[in-house]
C-alpha cells in the first residue's frame, strides 16, 4: 500500500515542474499559462528510504522493491472553479480520488511568471483553494441530503447516520470552517470517510521557492507555515526549479549540487516524509536472498492486516509473525545472528507493527 496525493494550487506556481520533477519525466506540460494540464496526469514514484538498502546489503538480496507513492497533477483551479470557472468542477471530482492533498504555493517573486491575480500573496491563495473546495462540498451536501429524503421517511438508519454527518459537515462549512474539523466518533469514521468530502483530505503546504531559498525559506514561507500551524496542517519548503534539475542527476552529481546548495537532502525525500507523517503512515520491511521489499502501512495497523498489504491470503490464513526490529537486524548482522541472539519474536494476531520491523509471515494456504 502506497498513497496517492493530489497536486493542487493556482496557475502558474510551478505544480507541474515538480510534478515533472517527481516522476522524472516531463509528461505534464510546464508552460507558464494558466490551464496547460487539462487532464490530471498520474505517475508513480519509489519512496526512498535507506534502511531498505542497508538490509539488502546484510541479506545479499538480488532485487531491492522499494514501497511507492502516487501523485496526481490536478490542473490549475481559479476562483469560482466550484461554479465551473475556469476548469470548473472536472478537476474538483479528480481530488477526491486522493489520501491527501499537496497544496503548491506560490513563495517567491518573477516578474516573467504571470500570476493569475497579479500579486504574490501565499495565504490568499490557498484561502482562494480551500474556500472553491468548501463550496463544492456545501453543493454536494445540499444535493446529498435532499436525496436522502425518502429512506430518512422510511427510517432507514444508514440513510440516518448519512444525514446526521452531512448535517455536522453543512454546520461547520457553513460557518466557514473545512468539514476536517468536525470530531468524528469511532462508530461514525467509516461512514464519514464514504461521503468522500473535498475539505476532509488532510493537506500538506508545498512552498515553491526560489533556489536561493531553497534552504532557508522566505518571508512568503514563514507566513504559509505559520498558517499550517495554525490548522494543525503540515508545510515543507521545495524549489520546483532544484528539484527538477536533480532529477536529471545521477545519484553522485546530485549529491555535489545539493550540498553546493546548502540543503541536506532533496526535496522529494522531504515531501515523502511530510506526507508519511500527515497520513500516519509507516514501513515494514520482508528481506531474504531473494529480495528486500519495503510495505507501506497505516499506524496502528495489527499484524494480519499488515500480512494482507502482501496478499489476502497471508491476512486470511495469518497464524504469526516471526519479528526482528530494524536496529537489531542491523546491529547484529542479519536474521540468523538476531535469532540466535533471542532477538527474533514471535507475534500473534494482537500484535501491533512498528515502523522498521522486519517481518515473515507464517500462514494456512
Amino acid at each position: 500500500m502506497g498513497f496517492k496525493m493530489g497536486i493542487v494550487g493556482l496557475p502558474n506556481v510551478g505544480k507541474s515542474t515538480l510534478f515533472n520533477a517527481l516522476t522524472k519525466t516531463a509528461a505534464a506540460q510546464a508552460a507558464n499559462f494558466p490551464f496547460c494540464t487539462i487532464e490530471p496526469n498520474t505517475g508513480e514514484v519509489n519512496v526512498p528510504d535507506a534502511r531498505l538498502d542497508k538490509l539488502a546489503a546484510i541479506a545479499n538480496s538480488k532485487e531491492i522493491i522499494p514501497t511507492r507513492m502516487t501523485f496526481v497533477d490536478i490542473a490549475g483551479l481559479v476562483k469560482g472553479a466550484s461554479k465551473g470557472e475556469g476548469l470548473g468542477n472536472q478537476f474538483l471530482a479528480n481530488i477526491r480520488e486522493t489520501d491527501a492533498i499537496a497544496h503548491v504555493l506560490r513563495c517567491f517573486d518573477d516578474g516573467d511568471v504571470t500570476h493569475v491575480d497579479g500579486r504574490v500573496n501565499p495565504v490568499e491563495d490557498a484561502e482562494v483553494i480551500e474556500t472553491e473546495l468548501m463550496l463544492a462540498d456545501l453543493e454536494s451536501i445540499e444535493k446529498r441530503r435532499a436525496g436522502l429524503v425518502r429512506k430518512l421517511k422510511g427510517n432507514d438508519k444508514d440513510a440516518q447516520q448519512q444525514d446526521r454527518l452531512l448535517a455536522a459537515a453543512q454546520e461547520v462549512l457553513e460557518n466557514g470552517q473545512p468539514a476536517r474539523t468536525v470530531e468524528v466518533d469511532e462508530e461514525d469514521k467509516k461512514a464519514w470517510k464514504l461521503l468522500q468530502l473535498l475539505t476532509t483530505k488532510k493537506i500538506l503546504y508545498v512552498c515553491n521557492v526560489d533556489e536561493s531559498d531553497a534552504a532557508t525559506g522566505n518571508a512568503y514561507s514563514k507566513a504559509v507555515e505559520e498558517m499550517a500551524a495554525a490548522q494543525g496542517a503540515a508545510s515543507v519548503v521545495i524549489s520546483a526549479k532544484i528539484e527538477e534539475e536533480i532529477s536529471q542527476l545521477e545519484d553522485e552529481d546530485m549529491e555535489m549540487f545539493l550540498e553546493e546548495l546548502g540543503l541536506a537532502e532533496a526535496g522529494l525525500d522531504r515531501l515523502i516524509r511530510a506526507g508519511y507523517e500527515l497520513l500516519h503512515l509507516e514501513t515494514y520491511f520482508t528481506v531474504g536472498p531473494k529480495e528486500a521489499r519495503a510495505w507501506t502501512i497505516r499506524e496502528g495497523t495489527m499484524a494480519p492486516q499488515a500480512a494482507g498489504v502482501i496478499h489476502g491470503d497471508f491476512e486470511r490464513g495469518f497464524i504469526r509473525a516471526e519479528t526482528i526490529a530494524y536496529d537489531d537486524y542491523v546491529e547484529l548482522g542479519g536474521e540468523g545472528p538476531a535469532k540466535e541472539a533471542g532477538k527474533m519474536r514471535a507475534e500473534g494476531k494482537g500484535y501491533m507493527v512498528k515502523d522498521g520491523d522486519v517481518l515473515h509471515f507464517l500462514f494456512n494456504a
